[in-house]
């Protein structure tokens, strides 16, 4: 298989990496859609799987020629692109954050692509009791950042995450700002007013394990996934670290998730 390629998308194209051998392995990413975030996870699961990566549409080597919001139903119909890319049938998938947004999204709408979804802590904040407080901060920070305060934005976004505060430090540089701005004008609100289709994920063929991590109890990213495991009769299973375990303690998580898919 081609370790990397562009997969035609309505509007624009998509950079798809793989690597490793063995059954295929798709990882929708979450946070400012980069693909490789996943890079040393990827690692880890290239010994026995053939890792699928790639970033989403408008984000790092991915293009997008459309304008204004970007809806989670077309971010789910970009991962069916790259499973029709690759001429996958059914395979699991794994996503954290907006990424497990759009594989419950993929599942609910071709539930015969997916065989498993491992989804980590997904933002459906409309499933909470308290899901205006959340939408009120969302909106705040989209307004911060189209009033040009991105680090505020993005400052408020990464405060509200278990492990991912950024330091207090003088003159902090933002990298890669466009994608954090393309995220707070296009995506997050996207994201945040996004409720899972709960009677066709109930219906669907697929496996859906909804999972957070253990440092992440008590954050709004940690509930849902405990929420949508209740609503549609499931286990809920906890991981290791918090929301940022995929990244941060790869052979750990790594670890856990091969247990998943092979429960």
């Amino acid at each position: 298989m081609i370790p990397e390629s562009r997969c035609p998308i309505t509007d624009g194209e998509l950079q798809v990496r793989v690597g490793g051998a063995g059954p295929l392995l798709l990882l929708i990413p979450g946070g400012t859609g980069s693909g490789e975030a996943y890079r040393a996870l990827r690692k880890q699961l290239e010994t026995d799987h053939a890792v699928v990566t790639y970033d989403r549409r408008g984000h790092f080597a991915s293009t997008d020629s459309t304008t204004g919001p970007v809806p989670v139903s077309v971010q789910a119909d970009d991962a069916l692109a790259v499973l029709d890319h690759l001429g996958a049938g059914a395979i699991p998938v794994f996503g954290t954050s907006a990424g497990a947004l759009i594989g419950l999204d993929l599942v609910a709408r071709h539930p015969d692509r997916v065989s498993v979804l491992v989804a980590h802590e997904p933002p459906a904040v409309q499933l909470m009791p308290d899901a205006a407080g959340w939408l009120a901060a969302a909106a705040e920070q989209v307004r911060l950042a189209r009033s040009g305060d991105l680090m505020g934005a993005v400052t408020r976004f990464a405060d509200a995450i278990a492990g991912a505060a950024l330091p207090d430090l003088p003159n902090l540089r933002l990298p890669n700002e466009s994608d954090w701005a393309r995220l707070f004008d296009r995506e997050l609100t996207e994201f945040f007013d996004y409720l899972p289709d709960l009677r066709a994920l109930r219906r669907a063929s697929t496996e859906i394990l909804p999972v957070a991590g253990e440092g992440s109890r008590g954050r709004y990213h940690y509930q849902p996934a405990r929420i949508l495991a209740l609503e549609l009769g499931l286990p809920f299973t906890e991981v290791p670290g918090s929301h940022l375990a995929p990244q941060r303690m790869p052979a750990k998580f790594a670890a856990a998730l091969r247990d998943l898919l092979a429960g």
